[in-house]
């Protein structure tokens, strides 16, 4: 039996939740991020290195959440290289397209 749940809320229905806590989890290639309500994210690290376009040599050295607005992360990689997680990048889904233009 397949299981589909989905656990991010449709785009533009997510409230405003601060990140309370982010982490790199190595043996998983994710990071864990989590919510003051609760709610806990594992987002892929393929996902944030392609969406900040990160070579794929690049290894995550430092994650650092924003602390004035709680509202995203940052990723500084030893190729010097800097990933900006937002918020809604994690909470939110893209609209899907209805096959129409």
């Amino acid at each position: 039996m397949k299981a589909h749940q989905q656990l991010k809320k449709p785009f533009g229905t997510a409230h405003m939740v601060d990140i309370t806590h982010v982490r790199y989890l190595s043996w998983e290639d994710a990071f864990d991020v989590e919510f003051e309500d609760g709610l806990s994210f594992l987002e892929p690290h393929a996902t944030i290195r392609k969406a900040n376009h990160i070579s794929a040599k690049a290894k995550p050295v430092e994650v650092v959440l924003d602390e004035d607005t709680r509202g995203g992360f940052e990723v500084s990689y030893d190729t010097g290289e800097v990933a900006e997680v937002s918020w809604a990048f994690i909470r939110e889904l893209p609209p899907k397209r209805n096959g129409r233009k």
